[in-house]
């Protein structure tokens, strides 16, 4: 089991996986080299490999030597397409493409928990998945429903996972039961009208008013149609439209994202937005063609494997550093997919450093404390351990 006296030959091979990962960042979908080297270090360990035929996850198994449950722990594997600007070491070497998001460190962090399970020689009742999955930046789809087709979660009876966040310290966590982070769906909307000459607009249906109009409308719905005591938000980030400075511009499209907190809430905001656009682009003789593509679920921990995430943190870290009770974030994460199959859990690391000025996630400048790495090794080892006892127990 989990020996303490090698804690720091452990964490300076972390960092050293990291640093690979960080340096070779690949995009989602094209995660070929980050999933060949998982494979061959896990195979290294002598860990059971699964690999599949259309996309890049790898799946490592460890079966006990006794009957018992099934825990999971999930990683994300891919990059981001953004020009990292760190002067480091270890910064990409691909231009255009980095790790600004932390999968590198979670890709640390799951093979350092099956490292340190291969020595025990399955010296436990039960089996251990480590979860390594593409594509979870490729939202609104993500990389989550790829996997559970393939079967990842068949008889697993509880999954874990984590996300370094530099908006807490290094050496503190945050989790809570019930929402964490919120469902992300997407918004493609066409406005269509017609062309004509700037000087005789009265020809044309102006397809750049119509699209302000809508922009504002969307607005007022989630000011003054959705209760503002729930979490939501409504983001037009792209426009383009028109062809020529002097012709009234025939189409617009607008593309935007939907975040909510609650199920109910989410369902009501995609009738209210096909409403509101019906009624602007009728009112001005346009037409519209709208792209709502239902994402990634709301992320709702269970409440029993997130007691299990904060008793394992209560065993590395002192009280002040758990907050088992964080608000809410609007960002999304297709984790929520596997906790709509099985019982589980998410939580955020603290990767801050202290006394620095710490970027938020997506920045060019992203890092982290590595200091954060073994710390979530050693949580999400105690809380593996823990679930197989919990849940042997169900069983029996």
């Amino acid at each position: 089991m989990w020996d303490e006296r090698n804690a720091l030959d452990l964490e300076k091979q972390l960092v050293s996986w990291r640093r690979l990962f960080h340096s070779n960042p690949e995009v989602s979908r094209e995660e070929e080299e980050t999933s060949r080297e998982i494979a061959a270090i896990l195979q290294s360990m002598g860990i059971e490999v699964l690999t599949f035929k259309d996309h890049f996850g790898v799946c490592g198994v460890i079966q006990g030597k006794y009957p018992g449950p099934t825990v999971a722990l999930r990683s994300d594997m891919d990059a981001l397409p953004i020009t990292e600007t760190n002067d480091v070491p270890y910064r990409s070497k691909r231009p255009g493409v980095m790790h600004a998001c932390g999968h590198d460190g979670h890709m640390a962090i799951l093979l350092g928990v099956a490292k340190e399970f291969s020595l025990c020689h399955g010296e436990f009742a039960g089996t251990i998945k480590f979860v390594f999955q593409p594509a979870e930046e490729a939202a609104p789809i993500g990389g989550a429903g790829l996997l559970i087709a393939d079967g990842v979660l068949e008889d697993v009876d509880v999954i874990f996972g984590l996300h370094l966040w530099p908006d807490l310290p290094c050496g503190h966590i945050g989790t809570r039961q019930g929402p964490l982070m919120a469902a992300s769906d997407r918004i493609g909307i066409k406005i269509l009208g017609q062309a004509a000459h700037a000087g005789q607009p009265q020809h044309g249906v102006d397809a750049i008013t119509m699209a302000a109009d809508v922009i504002q409308g969307l607005g007022h719905i989630m000011n003054r149609q959705i209760d503002p005591l729930e979490a939501a938000t409504l983001s037009i980030g792209n426009i383009q439209g028109g062809e020529r400075y002097n012709v009234i511009a025939r189409e617009v499209l607008l593309d935007g994202t939907v975040r909510t907190l609650s199920e109910k809430i989410r369902r009501q905001i995609a009738k209210k937005v096909e409403r509101t656009i019906t009624g602007i682009t009728a009112a001005q003789g346009g037409s519209y063609a709208l792209d709502y593509q239902y994402g990634y679920p709301v992320l709702s921990n269970w409440a029993e494997p997130t007691d299990l995430i904060i008793l394992a943190a209560q065993q590395v870290l002192d009280n002040e550093q758990i907050h088992s009770d964080v608000q809410p974030v609007l960002a999304a994460e297709d984790f929520g997919r596997y906790l709509e199959k099985v019982p589980g859990a998410f939580f955020w690391l603290g990767c801050g450093k202290e006394g620095e000025e710490n970027y938020h996630l997506h920045s060019s400048y992203f890092d982290i404390d590595e200091k954060a790495l073994l710390i979530g090794s050693t949580i999400m080892y105690k809380a593996v351990l823990l679930a197989l006892t919990h849940y042997n127990k169900e069983k029996v």
